[in-house]
């Protein structure tokens, strides 16, 4: 996969500042504010930043946390994960492997047979209908 790289101001020209805050940042949005929570249309999930595909609608799932989850992503390839201390505890960072976006987190407290929850910001993502 080709790797993205921008400069912090093209970065700035392209994102709105909550999407280069969560993105660039590794900030998060509120808890139940996302728009892609409830969503339960069918298709794709892809990174706000590169429009790279990260998550299949087929595997999103209500985890009641308030932000999307996913069981995984659309393909291996498609995120790359990083240990995270930050804020006092320890997790695993999900991030878009063509542009370095921060995601999200990934959580071992998911729906059988993988028990993952991709817990993933709103903001990071642009959804895009599956075509018929």
């Amino acid at each position: 996969m080709d790797h993205l790289n921008l400069s912090e101001a093209e970065w700035r020209r392209r994102l709105s500042p909550e999407q280069y805050h969560v993105l660039r940042e590794a900030g998060t949005e509120r808890a139940f504010a996302g728009r892609y929570d409830g969503n339960k249309a069918d298709g794709i999930y892809r990174c706000a930043g590169c429009a790279n595909p990260l998550f299949d609608s087929d595997d999103k799932f209500d985890s009641g946390s308030g932000w999307p989850s996913f069981t995984r992503p659309i393909a291996a390839e498609a995120v790359t994960e990083h240990g995270d201390t930050s804020h006092g505890m320890t997790r695993v960072e999900v991030r878009c492997a063509k542009c370095d976006g921060h995601q999200g987190h990934v959580f071992p407290d998911g729906p059988p047979p993988a028990g993952l929850r991709y817990c993933i910001n709103s903001v990071s993502l642009d959804f895009r209908p599956r075509e018929a």
